[in-house]
């Protein structure tokens, strides 16, 4: 299949690590524009530039692009689904990114039903750095709500990252609860199914 000719995919930058490594397998056969990650937390600069980006598309392409965002990234009252619906646009089943790299559909609420657990995964565990500038009283203010961290391993490479995370749970007070293996088989599966809703629609 010819570049251009492939599915679009516009994504969270949260999963290019764990989308890239679908695509170098053969896993996926598509396209993606990754949106900068730190969109993930203004809901209206994530708005703005997922706006901007389904407009550049053109009718054509718009039969065969996906959006790779939680339901509940632009807020909790349906505005994503608005969003979609507007502009025809298909999504993935998932609420976050975590909920995309366990399988979807609501997975993540088995592992975490009262929203008490910080689930990180690479691009998140950079995504921490942020926060170390504020003293150590601010940062575990900001978390003190919690019970832990889960670690998300999608790509076998956490050992990596172990300075960074003992870094995050030494300076949010949290424990490390839990490490899940979830291989990349979940990813797969949304995009797939959010792929193949978007050749039924046509």
């Amino acid at each position: 299949m010819k570049k251009k000719d492939k599915p679009l995919l516009i994504a969270c930058g949260i999963l290019k690590e764990e989308i890239d490594r679908l695509i170098q397998k053969g896993e996926i056969d598509v396209r993606v524009l990754y949106l900068d990650s730190n969109l993930h937390y203004d809901y209206g600069r994530l708005k703005k530039a997922l706006e901007g980006s389904l407009a550049k598309q053109s009718p054509q392409t718009a039969g065969s692009l996906v959006v790779v965002y939680g339901d509940v990234c632009l807020g909790f009252a349906g505005e994503m689904q608005a969003l979609m619906e507007k502009h025809g646009t298909v999504k993935v089943n998932g609420l976050n990114c975590i909920d995309c790299l366990m399988g979807g559909s609501g997975r993540l609420l088995e592992t975490d039903p009262e929203h008490k657990r910080l689930f990180l995964n690479p691009a998140f565990i950079h995504f921490m750095g942020r926060f170390w500038e504020q003293p150590t009283k601010e940062i575990r203010e900001t978390f003190k709500m919690l019970d832990g961290i889960v670690l998300i391993d999608a790509l076998g490479n956490l050992e990596v990252y172990q300075e960074k995370i003992d870094l995050i749970s030494e300076k949010t007070g949290l424990p490390i609860l839990e490490r899940k293996n979830v291989g990349l088989t979940g990813l797969k599966t949304v995009i797939q199914d959010a792929l193949d809703r978007t050749r039924k629609s046509k």
